[in-house]
């Protein structure tokens, strides 16, 4: 029998497991917000999830971005919204691929394209051919001027960092042969 003047025990431990249960959940949601758990997902991740296949975007007769990048670039990052907003507004008029440097899959379209830092934007237009490229990171107002060029078939904007892309041709005279020299990504 309780004493009298105090609570019952019954009623007293449901209070506590009452709270109890509310400081838990209150924890979990604080590990979860604290792990990103409860972030919405990041633009760069969302665009790269998204991304059509390179073969596919270059085939499908529309201009193609083709970003290189990496999960831990600070620039690839800053980057992402801009690309996030011009892949939306340019949907159905123009293709984004984004390939992570860091996947081992993507290691012959980086040689192809010779990836010496990041971020890479590749430019191609309709036809799949290159049109351009650019190394660095780009501000919005640059990026919707180049991503307007590419989708308009006009020449890229003449931006620091920004060339145009061409086959060297073949010489007519055959000059002496050098060795390759080691590039800024060999460490051998």
């Amino acid at each position: 029998m309780a004493p009298s003047g105090s609570s019952p025990p019954s009623a007293l431990g449901r209070t506590e497991r009452m709270v109890l249960a509310a400081v838990a959940a209150v924890l979990v949601v604080l590990m979860l917000w604290l792990r990103g758990g409860l972030h919405p997902e990041a633009p760069l991740e969302r665009l790269a999830r998204q991304s059509p296949e390179l073969t596919v975007a270059l085939a499908d007769g529309r201009p193609t971005v083709v970003e290189f990048y990496a999960d831990w670039c600070e620039a690839c990052r800053s980057m992402a919204p801009a690309m996030e907003r011009i892949e939306r507004q340019q949907r159905g008029q123009m293709d984004v691929v984004l390939l992570n440097v860091d996947n081992p899959r993507w290691q012959p379209q980086m040689e192809r394209y010779d990836v010496n830092g990041i971020p890479q934007l590749e430019f191609f237009d309709a036809a799949g051919a290159p049109v351009g490229r650019s190394i660095g990171a780009r501000s919005a107002t640059e990026l919707d001027a180049l991503s307007s060029a590419l989708v308009d078939g006009t020449s890229l904007p003449r931006l620091a960092g920004v060339g145009a892309v061409s086959a060297l041709a073949e010489s007519a005279s055959p000059e002496p042969q050098t060795p390759p020299q080691a590039g800024p990504r060999s460490h051998g």
